[in-house]
């Protein structure tokens, strides 16, 4: 289990890139589409992802897993189910809460690994 990102959902990714990139300095990594934009934090190798899909998504870290398949069958009984793992480009995503109420996101790239 990696920590990757910490999901940032947005209501207006043009100022949230002018406030994260032009005004604190960090550097875009990726765009997917016209809704989802991931920066390096400097110092870290964590990526902020801010993405304007649904801006009231709660924040929290995205963590990338081998399987999330295998993860949520093994999950920890004090994560409650949100989301269970559904497909996503390239992969599975699953959403839970612990239990002081935090959301987190666990993804793979698994169908990306397959890939020739």
């Amino acid at each position: 289990m990696k920590l990757e990102f910490l999901f940032v959902p947005t209501s207006d990714l043009k100022a949230s890139l002018a406030l994260y990139r032009d005004s604190l300095g960090f550097n875009e990594v990726w765009r997917e589409g016209d809704a989802t934009v991931a920066l390096a934090l400097p110092g870290t190798d964590v990526q902020l992802m801010l993405d304007a899909h649904d801006p009231k998504a709660p924040v929290g870290p995205l963590f990338v897993v081998d399987s999330v398949e295998a993860f949520h069958a093994a999950r920890p009984e004090t994560l409650a189910v949100v989301e269970a793992p559904s497909e996503i480009p390239g992969g599975s995503l699953a959403t839970y809460k612990d239990p002081g109420g935090a959301t987190l996101y666990v993804m793979d790239q698994a169908a990306d690994q397959g890939a020739p």
